[in-house]
């Protein structure tokens, strides 16, 4: 058995920086269980290497990982993937958070669910489950997930999940092949009476990134998504309905970056399958080395380690970022994105614009409008394609 690290003492970091009080603890852990998923999607936010890593951590050693975050101050965490429902331990890890106190969710495909093991998560202690949809439709929804038979198995998840009692909340991401089906698909979620609905607009990393000119939609396909889901939400209002409806603005379209999670090492974590720990989901993609639960106790990697302790604060920004009045709020902007565009991670998001990199958004925007490839002529989140970049 892969010894256990919540009680050993922290080995010596590449890092010096003395603990102080500006870094708090660790509010949110994402526990990627796995990257093994039965779809295709190819806005994947998986690493394009992902064939490549293999030694899953173990259902004790997943077990430690949740001791050591909720005895950090953790209090929320989500069951990802891949699809989490591939791990026959999901409902012990879940059981295991409950005992800690976790709020616990669920993010899947809804592939590998059934009513039985709907009810076994229930009674393992299980608050909450994210369902995603790919679009309104079985034959898109099937062109994009690779798999004819997901949309009805979603469809009838999203009931099930319903009728256990959840909160019904549903994700979809949208981009420039779905989008112009918001409409039909926000019907959908009505019926299939949601609570609350992500429309996100792809965020492009990962198999996104790789796919970004046939993805990223146009202007007047986000003006005409977001005036509808305004018209629904007015509707929805006067109908008496509660179904909250939260509409996601692709970056390449906005002139500030976001807030990525909330600062960099700020409140949120990640461990991935094989234990590496990152301060988004994305920052794999970095040109970085990251410390794993097999090495050094959360404890150390949170406050001690380069990786984490590298963009905190505001002593690395360069111009514009440094003088900016709104370094404190946007804390830069995206380090992933704006490695993905420029190269250097340490740049201003091109998103923002008073980057002088801007430029790249708007030659992306431009490169999207000339990309006419269909869904079957995009790039497949797949085992097969990901052994191509696990050689590159």
């Amino acid at each position: 058995m892969t010894k256990l690290l919540s009680s050993s003492p922290e080995p010596s970091t590449a890092y010096d920086k003395a603990r102080d009080d500006t870094i708090g603890a660790p509010l949110w852990l994402l526990a990627e269980l796995t990257y093994r998923c039965p779809l295709q999607c190819p806005y994947c936010s998986n690493p394009l290497d992902f064939a490549s890593q293999q030694k899953e951590l173990s259902t004790d050693e997943w077990r430690d990982v949740l001791h050591q975050a909720r005895a950090m101050g953790a209090v929320q965490m989500g069951f990802s993937g891949g699809e989490p429902l591939v791990r026959d331990d999901l409902e012990e890890l879940v059981a295991e958070a409950r005992e800690l106190g976790f709020y616990t969710n669920l993010i899947t495909s809804g592939l590998g669910l059934d009513e039985a093991r709907i009810l076994a998560l229930r009674d393992a202690g299980l608050d909450h489950i994210q369902i995603s949809l790919q679009a309104a439709d079985e034959e898109m929804a099937a062109a994009l997930a690779g798999s004819k038979k997901a949309h009805a198995k979603k469809l009838a998840m999203a009931r099930a999940v319903k009728a256990a009692g959840y909160p019904m909340v549903l994700n979809v991401v949208l981009h420039r092949h779905n989008i112009d089906q918001i409409d039909k698909v926000i019907a959908l979620c009505v019926e299939l009476g949601a609570d609350a609905v992500e429309l996100a607009n792809c965020q492009l990393y990962g198999w996104a990134h790789l796919n970004r000119a046939g993805l990223l939609p146009s202007r007047s396909q986000l003006d005409a998504a977001e005036a509808t889901t305004q018209r629904w939400r007015q509707q929805l209002a006067a109908e008496g309905k509660d179904m909250r409806l939260l509409f996601v603005v692709p970056d390449y379209y906005a002139e500030r970056p976001k807030a990525c999670m909330g600062g960099w090492g700020a409140i949120f974590m990640t461990v991935t399958p094989d234990g590496t720990v990152l301060p988004c989901h994305s920052a794999r993609e970095l040109p970085m080395t990251f410390p794993t639960v097999r090495e050094q106790p959360l404890n150390s990697i949170w406050y001690e380690s380069f990786s984490f302790n590298r963009f905190r604060g505001d002593e690395w920004m360069p111009s514009p970022c440094r003088e900016c009045d709104e370094r404190h709020k946007d804390f830069g902007g995206c380090r992933c994105q704006a490695y993905l565009l420029t190269g250097d991670e340490t740049a201003t998001d091109p998103v923002c614009g008073l980057s002088p990199q801007h430029g790249l958004i708007e030659a992306a925007r431009a490169e999207a409008a000339a990309d006419n490839r269909s869904v079957a002529e995009l790039t497949p989140r797949n085992k097969r394609e990901s052994q191509v970049f696990c050689r590159e």
